[in-house]
């Protein structure tokens, strides 16, 4: 699969023509046979050092949603690392956009399921514009998003500029599986992804 290089806010953001989270990192109630389970979590580590200022928690109110972050990146097949499914209560900050809180579209993943149970964002399809979205910093900064508003979208029809697409302020998309669950690809056929402005 290709890979795009954008720039967002002045950072490097390796964006995959077709999400890779969409592809092999939303989790399932029907795990694949071992033979087809994603390099993401099998071959490659999701978490590497990052010796800057990063988001360290998410909470959504609403859904009553909250988990630390990890910071994840590129795998060596070029896709988008996720949190191993093993724990699907486990979100992400995917590392290459923007820290939330600075100007562009910061990127926040989680599972909708995953090891026979629900994952963080398994009611992410229940946010609605103006349900907060509150993210803490490792300087110490709390920071709180407004959700502007949800798409649940065909994996084969991501909206790459609407979520990678430089942006004039801080914002926030948080991204995870959704729709129908497709058993011979073992992965859903949607995506949900959320938007939300910085409001303070």
């Amino acid at each position: 699969m290709s890979t795009k290089f954008l720039r967002r806010g002045g950072r490097a953001v390796a964006a995959t023509l077709v999400l890779s989270l969409a592809l092999t990192g939303c989790g399932s109630e029907e795990p694949a046979p071992a033979a087809q389970q994603a390099p993401a979590e099998s071959t490659v580590p999701v978490t590497k050092p990052f010796d800057g200022v990063r988001p360290t928690n998410v909470k959504i109110p609403k859904i009553g949603a909250e988990s630390n972050l990890i910071a994840v990146a590129i795998n060596k097949d070029g896709k988008m690392a996720v949190p191993s499914a093993k724990k699907p209560m486990q979100a992400a900050w995917y590392q290459l956009s923007p820290v939330p809180g600075d100007v562009g579209p910061a990127i926040l993943l989680g599972h909708v399921d995953g090891n026979k149970q629900p994952g963080i964002f398994y009611k992410l399809k229940d946010v609605n514009p103006g349900d907060e979205v509150l993210v803490d910093r490792s300087d110490g900064k709390s920071l709180k998003f407004v959700v502007e508003k949800k798409d649940q979208v065909p994996k084969d029809q991501f909206p790459e500029e609407a979520v990678y697409g430089n942006t004039d302020k801080p914002q926030l998309r948080l991204i995870t599986c959704g729709g129908v669950f497709d058993k011979e690809e073992h992965s859903y056929k949607d995506n949900v992804i959320v938007y939300a402005n910085l409001v303070s």
